[in-house]
């Protein structure tokens, strides 16, 4: 039997051919070939780029909003989406799928978009309280998709045109509430916070390491952060090719969780005298758990007085401020006068973390979330820095045949990302200009009001203490002992006393629990008189105790409850159930 053959080659087709495939109107034939039937319904369901009554997008979303609807809890539900939290799949068999040969309906596709939902925490709820992790503001939602619908890239002008205005502006407003010359400054909105970390890092090789662009990093340089900074650090040095053995921290003070200022300084001494160059210093502004604000003028200062040996290029001083950036709304609030009437009781606070976010402006760059203290969707992380044309300049790469400068703002030359979707952007730009300087003074100050609150809460129960009462951010850390132990006296114990050490770990455990059966009940949407439980969850070591300072000590830690309420929903009922639900669960625990 002759073997049928395949040309590789294409035929030469008559135009007319082509042409009898489709209507007058644009659709398929009838008796045209397959490819162009499928391109006909693609074309029906893709988004009109035509102004009228007929867009599939429009259409589609219409019927999504319903669907979403349906997911939302009635009033008083459980702080996930849809009516079952278990998780629909077992891994890693969940990969043992392929494609469909056929094309796929398009109402049923986006059915299965919705039940990935089912589940999912509803950060909307005031019972969601387990991280830094808001509900998203309307206009950001909004901004943000109307991107994806008009695929704006930012990775130069001629395909972002004037969206690219959104990560500039962002750079002179926040530069403005930093202090710096908003002119001068730069912005780049990246894929987290440890997209921020990872530009640091590189900002500091880069200006420290001057050859390290084309021959590499052939330099053990270091990088210098805090016990406290994010875990993002090993990550940072890891894919910077530099490595996390040069990873160097500095001790940080028992009580604030600060950076210790004299330990940084004996080791800046002692690299300044064995010829080591520092490539980047970073100050945490802001810890997730602990709320922790490194003293970055100082740090600044002792930094300056030992720069890079001869030959090396001048340390980059980074603030990870990515939960904390937001405090520098109160930098310029008018304390005396008050306008937003906050409690005597926060004017203090709001005071100290607006001049502690006052002394940004000594940073070289800044990495700040507008999806964490910024009610923003994912992903909007955005590392601002003071000097553009250094910044710029230092990792410019230069042109390629196919793309052509059309105007004066092109970040593809200087950017990790290359393509980058102007979502983060427009969801920032837009939420400094809908909140304005009072709307996030009004968020961020009423959340403080209502962390004092349960602070007051806690204290009515003799069994619980909160460890971070003299922290000054958003977070309530708290550890709850089972029925008759004074809770203040023990854990002042299990604190400071070696000897109590025994007990520390043995309550640590109880924490444990605790926040274990909390997430169990959330999960199962279990009820507690009625009602839903909230989903909590904690801590395993925000801070050392006393006897641990080098963290030598894994165990010697301090495990403790988190409640992080995010949202503008949250009620003085919400908290007060919260804690008959921290009750409830130790309750449980200790009886098994």
């Amino acid at each position: 039997m002759k073997k049928s053959t395949v040309q590789l080659t294409p035929a030469h087709v008559e135009p007319k051919v082509y042409e009898d495939h489709w209507n007058t109107d644009g659709s398929a034939h009838v008796k045209a070939p397959k490819w162009a039937k499928y391109q006909s319904i693609t074309a029906s369901e893709f988004p009109s780029p035509f102004r009228g009554k007929t867009d599939p997008l429009a259409h589609q979303i219409g019927k999504f909003v319903e669907r979403i609807d349906m997911l939302r809890p009635e009033k008083d539900g459980p702080a996930y989406l849809g009516k079952n939290a278990a998780l629909s799949y077992t891994y890693p068999d969940v990969k043992n799928v392929a494609i469909n040969q056929k094309m796929g309906d398009l109402d049923t596709v986006l059915d299965e978009v919705v039940e990935l939902f089912e589940g999912l925490p509803n950060w909307g709820s005031p019972l969601a309280m387990c991280n830094v992790i808001p509900q998203s503001n309307t206009a950001a939602i909004i901004a943000s998709m109307l991107s994806q619908v008009f695929s704006a890239n930012i990775l130069e002008g001629e395909y972002a045109q004037n969206v690219h205005k959104a990560e500039l502006e962002t750079a002179g407003m926040i530069g403005n509430l930093f202090g710096w010359d908003p002119v001068k400054a730069g912005a780049i909105y990246t894929w987290g916070g440890g997209g921020c970390w990872t530009y640091g890092t590189k900002y500091g090789l880069t200006r420290v390491l001057p050859n390290s662009r084309t021959k590499g990093v052939r330099t053990d340089a270091k990088v210098i952060c805090s016990q406290q900074a994010h875990f993002v650090q090993l990550n940072a040095t890891d894919w910077t090719g530099l490595g996390s053995d040069n990873i160097v921290h500095v001790r940080t003070d028992p009580d604030t969780n600060q950076m210790d200022v004299e330990h940084l300084e004996e080791i800046l001494k002692g690299f300044k005298a064995d010829g080591t160059p520092v490539a980047t210093i970073v100050c945490t502004m802001g810890t997730t758990d602990a709320s922790a604000i490194d003293p970055i003028r100082k740090v600044r200062e002792v930094m300056d007085r030992y720069p890079n040996p001869k030959g090396y290029g001048k340390t980059v001083l980074y603030a990870d401020a990515v939960v904390g950036w937001s405090w520098v709304y109160f930098a310029t609030y008018d304390f005396e006068n008050n306008p937003l009437e906050f409690s005597d009781r926060i004017l203090p606070i709001l005071k100290q973390n607006g001049d502690a976010m006052k002394d940004l402006m000594v940073a070289d760059a800044v990495g700040i979330d507008f999806h964490k203290v910024g009610w923003s969707p994912y992903v909007s992380s955005c590392f601002v820095y003071k000097d553009a044309e250094e910044f710029e300049n230092l990792h410019r790469w230069g042109g390629d045949s196919y793309l052509q400068v059309r105007t004066p703002y092109n970040p593809m030359y200087h950017t990790l990302e290359v393509s980058r979707t102007a979502s983060g952007s427009l969801a920032g730009w837009t939420t400094l200009k809908y909140f304005g300087m009072e709307g996030m003074q009004a968020i961020l100050g009423g959340i403080l009001e209502t962390k004092y609150y349960l602070y007051d809460l806690i204290k009515t129960h003799p069994e619980m203490i909160c460890v971070n009462p003299d922290d000054t951010g958003l977070i309530t850390l708290f550890r709850a002992y089972p029925e008759g132990v004074d809770a203040a006296a023990q854990y002042k114990k299990e604190l400071n006393d070696e000897s109590a050490r025994d007990d520390l770990i043995k309550h640590n455990k109880l924490t444990h629990a605790i926040g274990d059966k909390l997430y169990e009940w959330f999960r199962a949407g279990k009820k507690i008189d009625g009602k839903y439980t909230p989903y909590m969850s904690f801590s395993t070591g925000f801070r050392n105790t006393r006897y641990n300072i080098d963290g030598t000590d894994p165990d010697a830690v301090i495990y403790a409850l988190k409640a992080f309420p995010m949202n503008v929903f949250v009620t003085p009922e919400i908290m007060k159930w919260a804690l008959h639900c921290v009750n409830a669960a130790k309750a449980e625990v200790l009886k098994s």
